[in-house]
């Protein structure tokens, strides 16, 4: 998995209207890239829906929030419009770009291994650099606890922003 400091990969996958988006198009910009497993699931949805909720406050900040998750860019299009999502969601459905940045693996649910996205966030500075990776997700607070990331001190698991 990538580490603050380190370039982050660049990618290319569709969006929820089937156009293709790279994270090489955001340069000079900061970007909050989330890695979610599946779009309508009870935790995921509270996940995104905090991310729309705060969606103005990142924008003051100049960031652009991108969701990451395996569905289809059809599936995609109905979760954005079912909750109003005004930010991109990316389709991975080969879980190329997870298995890239490292977020693919190993994880119990309900019980029982299976294989699928860890979810884990990447804020991306204007430089194309990670500056900070928050691998522990609480999906009712991860929003919010992003986005007041911007203004704390450096610490551990990577430099404050």
């Amino acid at each position: 998995m990538y580490e603050p400091g380190e370039a982050a990969p660049d990618f290319a996958l569709e969006d929820s209207l089937g156009k293709v988006r790279r994270l090489s198009d955001y340069t000079g910009k900061r970007i909050v890239l989330f890695f979610y497993p599946e779009d309508m699931t009870p935790g995921c949805t509270r996940e995104v829906c905090g991310f729309r909720d705060h969606f103005n406050a990142y924008t003051q900040e100049g960031v652009e929030l991108l969701g990451v998750s395996l569905d289809s860019p059809e599936n995609h299009e109905e979760f954005a419009r079912e909750y109003n999502l005004p930010f991109t969601l990316l389709s991975d459905v080969n879980a190329d770009v997870a298995r890239a940045y490292g977020v693919y693996g190993e994880k119990e649910v309900d019980g029982r291994t299976a294989h699928g996205i860890l979810k884990t966030t990447f804020v991306i500075g204007p430089d194309g650099q990670i500056e900070k990776v928050f691998r522990e997700v609480k999906v009712d607070s991860h929003a919010l606890d992003v986005l007041q990331s911007f203004h704390s001190p450096p610490g551990p698991g990577g430099a404050g922003l």
